[in-house]
């Protein structure tokens, strides 16, 4: 039973919805539910594209922060990270293609999670971001290898290093999102797609996948493994502890540098 996702397919289509309001945080939960998910649709040889997108305001608004105050270890903070990252891992090498649907906002975790996924539609509406030193963090599940790929370095440093958050007609420009459709025209748009996909004989589009990974992730592993490093290394710090806090409490963090 899932608790934080809907589930169903349509024609060859798996329709995954992130349902854990009201900002559809990624927790622990929602994580190992999307592991076991797509390892169901791994045995699921009728599935032949996924969409994958949020329920209510957003497609996932960030990680849930209030899971971060229980990490009091460099070495659970590596975990929390390798938890994220080998998802996303998964998701990004499934061999049938996976289109997220972006509307509202996809921040942090959600940015990452929307990162692993094959294809990227949005709105222009849409808040993209990897606001996470805000917290006195990094970015953990992939964000610091992903984006540079997708945006380029400068551009990456930039939106990572100011947490700035941009919308989807900049995300679209910068090639973060693949297309740019009204609110009202994106599950349409994404399911357009889908059926465009899976009008391709399966095995090459199974091909096409593998030969685009071999050309791109040959240092990724070595990356993750560093990223995680850091990450857990920032629970051990004070900035992190007052990051968190200040964000429970709705107030601008005070940072020591610690």
């Amino acid at each position: 039973m899932m608790n934080h996702l809907q589930f169903r397919k349509e024609e060859g289509i798996g329709w995954v919805s992130i349902n854990h309001p009201p900002a559809n945080a990624l927790n622990r939960a929602s994580l190992e539910e999307l592991e076991q998910l797509f390892a169901q649709m791994e045995e699921d040889q009728s599935i032949r594209a996924v969409i994958l997108h949020g329920e209510g305001r957003f497609f996932a608004a960030g990680a849930d922060i209030k899971e971060f105050t229980q990490i009091d270890t460099v070495e659970a903070g590596i975990e929390m990270a390798r938890l994220g990252q080998q998802l996303f891992n998964t998701i990004e090498g499934f061999n049938r293609p996976v289109i997220a649907a972006i509307h509202g906002a996809a921040l942090g975790g959600g940015l990452e999670l929307a990162m692993s996924c094959h294809i990227r539609l949005g709105t222009p509406e849409t808040k993209l971001g990897l606001p996470e030193l805000n917290l006195g963090l990094i970015p953990g599940w992939g964000g610091t290898q992903r984006l540079p790929r997708l945006v380029g370095k400068a551009r990456a440093l930039e939106m990572i290093l100011t947490s700035r958050i941009i919308d989807g007609e900049e995300g679209y420009r910068i090639g973060l999102l693949n297309r740019l459709v009204t609110q009202d025209q994106l599950l349409d748009e994404a399911l357009h797609l889908a059926q465009a996909i899976c009008g391709k004989s399966k095995l090459t589009v199974i091909k096409a996948l593998e030969a685009v990974r071999e050309t791109e992730h040959s240092f990724l592993d070595e990356g993750l493994i560093k990223e995680a490093e850091f990450f857990g290394q920032s629970f051990s710090s004070k900035d992190m502890r007052e990051g968190v806090q200040a964000f429970l409490e709705k107030r601008a963090p005070h940072f020591v540098d610690e």
